[in-house]
């Protein structure tokens, strides 16, 4: 992600379980806060990323039925170049294998 904007949304594949184990290793560096149930508050000084999160009907192809979820993403007092940088290891560290 080259521009990333300070609020947006995404539809993300997995459970809220499989999220919460990966969301600290995701973060990084960074402090992380679960101050509530679909919540997440990671510090990126000088401010900081709010996430929120519910878990959607699963989608179904054919007789496949795949868990997943819509996380927001808001970023307050974080600059540009800075959001990007962090967008772009967040998304490595969350991205599956392919084939």
């Amino acid at each position: 992600m080259t521009d990333c904007p300070e609020a947006f949304e995404r539809d993300t594949g997995g459970t809220e379980a499989e999220w919460l184990r990966t969301l600290p290793g995701a973060c990084g560096r960074h402090p992380l806060s679960l101050p509530g149930p679909g919540r997440a508050i990671v510090a990126i000084e000088p401010g900081r990323l709010c996430l929120h999160w519910e878990v959607l009907p699963p989608r179904r192809i054919a007789l496949i039925s795949l868990p997943r979820m819509r996380v927001v993403y808001r970023f307050e007092g974080v600059g540009a170049a800075q959001r990007a940088a962090f967008m772009r290891s967040f998304d490595l560290h969350l991205q599956r294998g392919g084939g």
